[in-house]
């Protein structure tokens, strides 16, 4: 090393051989810049499932105007949901091809024509190519790996803690979005909700594009709390096909029983959350004389709770096992889902609002856990291989999404649903157990693409 000096130099990549933590170099310069991009991700997030979470309001609505069976919308939403799984992998991909920003504001756009388009729909097709095709491929571009993304490339401390903040940002959307959309759905119709929708996703986007960074290399910066020891990830390869290179992480992944264990588990967690609850909560609350306002603001308010426990599950994740973190959730969901039946009612009684704040801190803190494990088992390529187990935690939501809503018009009721759903969650529990820790990453920093 050089003898000390008056002079400083700039930061650049030359600060990799320092062995002073980037978090140091943030607070010369104020708030470290991965925080930022934390922020402006938890926006972009916050967007993609606010847009997501409108479609429940709008079931009872488009099946007064056009007629539309509830197992034809729900199809709508099941591919939507679907897409919004399927696109993970492969966004993971295009942005470590092209980068984060093109992508997300691309993704934003598509939303907006998606949803705008809306309003002149008159065939049932309309709705399975707008909400289900549009708004699923731009949603699912801004899915839960970009959660992977951003906390690998940008954290090494306090991954688990970030992780968690930004899964939070589902929660806040649908606690933001949901009753909005609901009263503008009641007062107006459901065409404002849809051009609400359209105008938020625009508005994200000049945030998105001054902002937003890919990697803190751009900036001659190293990750937060990055060391010698831990320097965090390299910059990503600008090369190969996106596409190639997301299903060679599939092929390599599903070489590791791991993978199946976690992708079947979080199936089960979409089953459980947005295809069940999140799509037939207020229509099958509606059944038992609910208003459907107040059964939108009770659904609003788990969001609330799931703020809180989603945070709180990214805190523990980074101390406690993360299996033994999925074996609680997934025991105590199913055990509320056998509940929800007797406790629906014309009122919200006491014990609806127990399965509320449960449900609520239970939510999607799994995210948390999963994409620690990912990390574990996956290392490097990650935040693909996460895209791929997102994508199962979709179509595990589309599956109940049409399943509740075909169950709805064959037995007028979703009380079989409710219990098919608890059931899962057992079989959840066993798949998170039967995952164990490996000692080092089972796949290689890249594949052969």
């Amino acid at each position: 090393m050089s003898a000390p000096g008056p002079a400083v130099q700039p930061p650049g990549l030359h600060d990799l051989d320092v062995p002073t933590p980037a978090a140091g170099d943030g607070a010369r310069r104020g708030v470290h810049r991965g925080f930022v991009v934390a922020a402006v991700t938890f926006v972009t997030l916050l967007g993609a499932a606010g847009f997501r979470s409108v479609p429940g309001v709008m079931l009872d609505p488009l099946h007064q105007e056009f007629g539309w069976s509830h197992g034809t919308i729900g199809a709508a939403m099941s591919i939507n949901m679907t897409l919004y799984g399927l696109m993970s992998p492969f966004a993971a991909a295009l942005m470590e091809r092209f980068g984060i920003r093109p992508v997300a504001c691309a993704a934003l756009v598509l939303v907006a024509a998606g949803a705008g388009s809306t309003v002149w729909m008159t065939a049932a097709w309309q709705l399975l190519l707008l909400w289900g095709l549009c708004v699923g491929v731009g949603t699912g571009s801004m899915s839960m790996a970009l959660v992977a993304i951003v906390t690998g490339r940008w954290f090494v401390a306090r991954r688990g803690l970030v992780s968690g903040v930004l899964t939070a940002a589902g929660a806040t959307g649908q606690l933001i979005f949901l009753p909005l959309v609901a009263a503008l759905t009641e007062h107006h119709g459901w065409r404002p909700a849809s051009v609400t929708v359209a105008l938020a996703a625009l508005a994200v986007v000049p945030l998105v594009a001054v902002l937003l960074r890919d990697h803190p290399h751009d900036l001659g910066l190293r990750a937060y709390g990055a060391t010698n020891a831990e320097p965090g990830p390299p910059p990503p390869t600008r090369s190969g096909n996106s596409a190639v290179l997301a299903l060679t992480a599939l092929r390599d992944a599903a070489r590791v029983p791991a993978f199946w264990l976690l992708a079947g588990s979080f199936a089960i967690c979409g089953a459980t959350t947005n295809g069940l609850i999140g799509t037939h909560f207020i229509p099958a609350a509606h059944d038992h004389g609910m208003p459907a306002t107040v059964a939108a603001s009770l659904l609003a308010l788990i969001g609330v709770f799931d703020v809180a426990g989603t945070i709180a599950s990214g805190w523990l994740t980074d101390r406690v096992d993360p299996r033994l973190l999925l074996v609680g959730y997934y025991a105590g969901r199913g055990v509320s889902l056998l509940l929800l039946p007797s406790l629906l009612g014309p009122d919200t009684a006491p014990g609806t609002w127990v399965f509320i704040l449960f449900y609520g801190l239970d939510w999607v803190a799994t995210v948390p856990p999963t994409v620690a494990l990912c990390r574990e088992f996956f290392g490097a390529r990650a935040p693909i291989v996460f895209g791929w187990v997102f994508a199962s935690h979709q179509l595990g939501a589309a599956l109940a999404a049409s399943g509740a809503g075909l169950i709805r018009d064959l037995r007028g009721s979703y009380d079989l649903a409710f219990y098919v759903a608890a059931g899962l969650c057992a079989a959840a529990v066993l798949l998170c157990l039967s995952a164990v820790r490996p000692a080092r990453p089972a796949l290689p920093a890249r594949g052969p693409a």
